[in-house]
């Protein structure tokens, strides 16, 4: 079946011929039961056949809007057409040969595409690796190497893998390090900015974490600081002006590499390539993944070339790392962000969807917040008259949507937030039935 098919077959608007999850999916989930351990945990057990642009079908034949993109995966809608040519051409090739082995040149081409793109001055180079959680590891890895240093710093509410190293780093210990361990050592977690909760200017948040990373690592022996500019997992927080370029600066004055965790919120979500670029600030490593391939699996390591070239022939690489028809796909997807307009997207999704968020807030108390970038946005839940979170709540309203057939995911360090990621390509009607069905979910949940 062809893209343009799939685009004939899959209307984009929301329509339900079951109840949701319908009895095929109930009988799938059965057998899952008997083969997956439940630590594979699934948010809603829907079971999905097919899916384009904003819209999933399942296997009893719902459309059910994507507001999650598969936590920010499919950022330029599922089985976008020119993704699906470049990986189907590209398999006809070759599927693999391990660049470090036999190299190609779609590897090369995603390289050149990151040094173009990511902010900063000079040459930058790449490596390219599977995950989210593997371009992390290879970016502390890399910064070590470098600094001849073993101190990790990390904010609260980060979440940053599930690898040892990773969910070592994550501010949530439970689910993704509980009974895991031992964990990593040499990490640092210091405090964030967050404005709603902390009430603090940037300056004043930079030095606070600032006094706390010198009092308990020593910025001497940092050898870098991991930072998601806009926080996935720990709630869509949005650091107050001020706070980023600080702790960047105190960074380079003390020979620290600054590493910007854009798995999350890169590759066009927030309106720019890469969400720090709002921040005005250049960091040494910019790592991506989730949205680069159109949903294939790859990430990229794209540093300063002085921080990269330290590493000798060998040290860096995986069998899988770079795939070939991963590569093509997201050459692809590069190329689509820019002849669809897909920055200007986010900002409209960022108008429509944050705008109709907000009236949303005026009518019922219990969101405190509406925050984010493009389409990256959040509504925090509360307890009316508080900010103590509401997690029940939060639960309901997710299950609730899914019976109506708008799939929805929880963050926060209390799963007190519900967070949005709809594709760049989702149409305003779309998003705003989204919010007619929160409209519904608020009095039904109370």
């Amino acid at each position: 079946m062809t893209s343009d098919m799939l685009e004939a077959e899959i209307t984009q608007e929301r329509k339900l011929v079951t109840e949701i999850p319908g009895p095929r999916s109930r009988e799938i989930h059965e057998r899952r039961q008997r083969v997956i351990p439940p630590g594979v945990h699934t948010v809603f057990p829907v079971y999905i056949d097919r899916a384009h642009d904003s819209i999933v079908v399942d296997v009893d034949g719902n459309q059910l809007i994507d507001v999650c993109g598969g936590i920010g995966v499919t950022t330029i809608g599922h089985t976008d057409e020119a993704v699906v040519a470049a990986a189907r051409e590209q398999v006809g090739k070759v599927t693999h040969t391990l660049f470090t082995m036999n190299a190609y040149e779609p590897y090369v081409r995603v390289a050149e595409l990151l040094a173009q793109h990511v902010p900063g001055d000079g040459d930058y180079k790449t490596l390219l690796m599977n995950s989210g959680a593997e371009a992390v590891e290879n970016g502390v890895k890399i910064a070590r190497k470098f600094t001849g240093r073993p101190g990790v710093a990390v904010l609260e509410h980060a979440y940053h893998g599930r690898t040892m190293l990773t969910s070592s780093m994550n501010h949530k210990g439970a689910p993704y390090a509980l009974g895991y361990g031992p964990r990593a050592g040499d990490i640092y977690r210091a405090p964030n900015s967050h404005p709603l909760h902390d009430g603090l200017t940037g300056e004043e948040a930079a030095k606070r974490t600032i006094k706390y990373l010198e009092k308990t690592a020593g910025a001497s022996d940092l050898a870098c600081l991991v930072v998601e500019p806009i926080q996935g997992e720990g709630g869509f927080v949005v650091p107050a002006d001020g706070y980023l370029p600080a702790l960047a600066a105190w960074c380079k004055e003390n020979g620290i590499v600054f590493i910007a965790d854009e798995v999350q919120a890169g590759m066009a979500r927030t309106g720019t390539m890469f969400s720090i670029e709002q921040f005005g600030v250049q960091p040494d490593i910019v790592l991506s993944a989730k949205g680069i391939a159109g949903g294939l699996p790859l990430a990229g390591i794209t540093g300063r070339a002085e921080i990269m070239d330290k590493s000798m022939p060998g040290g860096l690489g995986g069998t899988f790392g770079g795939n070939p028809v991963s590569c093509a796909a997201a050459v692809a997807v590069f190329e689509r962000v820019e002849s669809l307009g897909l920055l200007a997207e986010a900002k409209r999704i960022e108008q429509t969807f944050g705008g109709a968020l907000r009236e949303l807030q005026s009518e019922f108390d219990a969101i405190a917040e509406v925050r984010g970038k493009g389409a990256m946005l959040a509504i925090e839940i509360v307890k009316p008259g508080t900010l103590e979170p509401d997690a029940d709540r939060v639960n309901a309203i997710i299950d609730y949507a899914g019976k109506q057939g708008v799939i929805l995911l929880s963050a926060g360090l209390y799963g007190e937030v519900i967070r949005f990621l709809p594709s760049l390509k989702m149409s305003d009607e779309l998003l705003l039935d989204v919010v007619s069905v929160l409209r519904e979910a608020f009095p039904a949940t109370a």
